[in-house]
């Protein structure tokens, strides 16, 4: 027992720590988004804003119903300068009730860290960057649905069960609020002033009414009818254009195939569709899309799971969208309190991606290849359709959701999760390669200084070999073909064999590579050097591309993104030589492990035919790969001295008997959990628990596991 409460003040202590590092991260990045904002002109931090209460949708922007211009009128009435700070604070403001609502929702023990979280996802967030400056009132719109259903769906306080007909108010109380009927009342009004402002959204009183709140789903509907009426009286004419003339908007706005609407409609637009066809289409997706996502918000809504119910929820409202707002894509931060996978190595998959496809642009969770280019238009629609119809979120009852499946560290990674994270991580190796250049003049000095240490050495033999192959077609289309294929190729190729045949080979494999590449970066930071081909007057031939502009030399299609003074150290030697390395260890043939060494000779002799790299870049190549080795066996060690409780199975605990099993206490009153038994069940079962005695030894009991002390 001493053991347990332990580890309980241990795991205490730590998210402590990370709430208190977590805050600061939020302030900083809140202070850099101010910055960035306030770094505009006066009239650009609040785009979109029509003048002279003109509809919203005439700003260019996602149409919106009346009553959101009605809302949002008064903005335009301020000095421009003004607005901005206005509109800034205020979406600052929704920012952070999002975040303390989101971390409102999850149980007590995770709320200190998950509120700083959470605000920080949000403000690096893509969709966040548009309605910072954008006029819209998406944002407020989902704080309000989300509010609203917290506040509807919320149990009595203090985990009393609720108040049955005909029972007695307690003292000092407001007989309504005692009821229940002012969070109905409150939740129901939130969400019909939502769907007024966003329609779709009118989703939350369908699941209402699918949980059994029709109460709730009756007053959400009186309020979006009365708030939709009001605005109908002051703009008229708006109002018909919005409502009927339109249904609801379809054809208002921006245009409705660009990449921002993330709807189903603006897929089917990006894929070519058009009339009737597209809109049929649309909507027998968007009704099936629905139908399923409520379904399943409306199961975890019944397992105690509100915030997930709300995020697959709202994840459908963005995919039936005509013409979505960007800030709609912010449902998908909200399904990350989902857990989905049996084994630790399959829990990050999801909650990974999901931050992926709010963070980054779809091109760096794709490949730059024609055919995907549809699936990196519409990443954010693809993870949001994932929420609400596809990935099995766990429930609260199963033994996984505790206690997923151990394998430790020789256990088979996730395979999406691998692709994936390789995927993003070659996309910031490139980002990061791409800004690490120098200016020409320091780049060809460099040249000069590796050429005279190679005479020196008398180790100069690239223009020799250059020349060589320059002079033979058949063998500078080989040694181009080998330069532009093989580099990621065997790579990629023998972490898939590593993967299905060596798992735990596999990992350090990986790290190895990922920390030689990271050291390579550092390379091309520290040292710019021109190669060979873009050395002016040495008579090197570039053999892929031809004679080269020295003021902006070409690199075939990847001209643009990367750098093209980035030769020291060569990771195409660097690569080829963790390949042979590789091999030598693991490969189950002695001829395979010493035929894997003819991979680096040749890549050495190839980029030198090519006029890519220097000898000395091969040199500093092989380094690389010596001190990725170096840090990874650190690392290694590292892990290896972590807890064996860290990585071992858990072992399943004695279970006590039936009848002798007490209900575990609500972790917190903010969490919604299943309605308590009758008192007379109550009562039964206290009397069993005072006749079974303690629970055995080494049981589970609130969440944590005891040991004998």
């Amino acid at each position: 027992m001493a053991e347990t409460e332990t580890g309980r003040g241990r795991n205490a202590a730590r998210i402590r720590w990370a709430a208190w590092a977590l805050w600061p991260v939020a302030g900083a990045l809140t202070a850099r988004h101010v910055l960035a904002v306030l770094g505009l002109d006066a009239d650009e931090r609040l785009t979109g804003l029509p003048p002279g209460g003109a509809p919203l949708h005439a700003g260019g922007g996602a149409p919106a119903p009346p009553a959101a211009g009605l809302l949002l009128a008064p903005l335009a009435e301020p000095a421009p300068g003004v607005r901005g700070a206005l509109w800034l604070a205020a979406t600052l403001c929704l920012l952070g009730a999002l975040a303390l609502l989101a971390a409102r929702a999850l149980p007590a023990r995770h709320r200190p860290w998950a509120a700083p979280a959470a605000l920080c996802l949000l403000l690096v967030a893509l969709p966040v960057r548009g309605p910072a400056t954008a006029v819209t009132a998406g944002l407020l719109a989902l704080v309000l649905a989300l509010a609203g259903w917290l506040l509807t769906t919320r149990r009595a306080p203090g985990g009393a069960p609720p108040a049955r007909p005909g029972d007695a108010p307690p003292a000092g109380t407001f007989p309504a609020l005692a009821a229940g009927t002012f969070p109905v009342l409150a939740g129901g009004a939130l969400i019909g002033l939502a769907g007024a402002l966003q329609p779709p959204l009118l989703l939350f009183a369908v699941l209402l009414l699918l949980t059994g709140r029709r109460r709730a789903a009756a007053v959400a509907g009186g309020a979006f009818a009365a708030v939709t009426a009001l605005a109908w009286t002051a703009r008229a004419e708006e109002s018909v254009t919005f409502w009927l003339r339109h249904l609801a908007g379809a054809g208002l706005g921006g245009a409705p195939d660009a990449q921002a609407n993330q709807s189903l409609h603006g897929a089917l637009l990006r894929l070519g569709a058009s009339g009737p066809a597209e809109v049929a289409a649309f909507a027998v997706l968007a009704i099936v899309v629905c139908a399923l996502a409520l379904r399943r918000a409306a199961r975890y809504a019944a397992d105690g799971q509100r915030l997930l119910a709300a995020a697959v929820t709202g994840c459908a409202a963005l995919a039936a969208t005509p013409v979505a707002g960007q800030e709609q894509q912010l449902w998908l931060l909200l399904a990350l309190a989902g857990r989905a996978g049996r084994r630790t190595a399959d829990r990050p998959m999801w909650p990974v991606f999901a931050v992926l496809a709010l963070t980054l642009e779809g091109t760096a969770l794709v490949p730059k290849i024609d055919a995907l280019a549809v699936i990196g238009e519409n990443i954010p629609l693809i993870a949001a359709l994932l929420a609400a119809c596809v990935v099995p979120f766990l429930p609260r009852g199963s033994e996984l959701w505790s206690h997923p499946v151990r394998g430790g560290l020789a256990s088979r990674p996730n395979l999406l999760l691998e692709l994936l994270l390789i995927r993003v991580g070659y996309w910031a190796y490139s980002w990061v390669r791409s800004y690490a250049r120098g200016d020409r003049e320091t780049a060809e000095e460099h040249g000069h200084q590796i050429l005279d240490i190679q005479r020196f050495l008398r180790i100069d033999i690239e223009y020799a070999i250059n020349q060589a192959v320059a002079a033979r077609s058949w063998l500078s289309d080989a040694f181009d073909w080998h330069y532009q294929t093989f580099h990621f190729a065997v790579p990629i190729a023998i972490l898939g064999w590593l993967l299905v045949r060596h798992p735990a080979e596999y990992r350090t494999a990986r790290r190895w590579l990922a920390l030689t590449t990271l050291f390579g970066l550092v390379g091309f930071w520290l040292y710019p050097l021109a190669p060979p081909r873009l050395m002016p007057g040495l008579g090197y031939i570039d053999t892929a591309n031809g004679p080269q502009d020295l003021n902006d030399p070409r690199y075939g299609a990847l001209t643009g993104i990367t750098n093209p003074y980035a030769a020291m150290p060569s990771l195409h030697v660097g690569w080829s030589l963790w390949c042979a390395l590789v091999l030598w260890r693991v490969a189950p043939y002695r001829w395979l492990r010493i035929a894997g060494f003819a991979y680096p000779l040749s890549t050495t002799v190839v980029i030198m035919g090519t006029a890519n790299h220097y000898l000395l870049d091969a040199a500093g190549g092989a380094a690389v790969v010596a001190a990725g080795f170096a840090a990874s066996a650190a690392v290694g060690r590292v892990l290896a001295r972590l807890p064996a409780t860290a990585t071992a199975p858990p072992t399943a605990p004695p279970t006590a008997p039936p009848t002798a099993q007490v209900p575990e206490p609500a972790e917190d009153p903010g969490t919604e959990t299943a309605a308590p038994p009758p008192p007379d069940a109550r009562e039964r079962t206290r009397t069993l628990s005072d006749t079974a005695g303690p629970p055995p030894r080494g049981n589970r009991r609130d969440g944590a596991e005891t040991f004998p002390s």
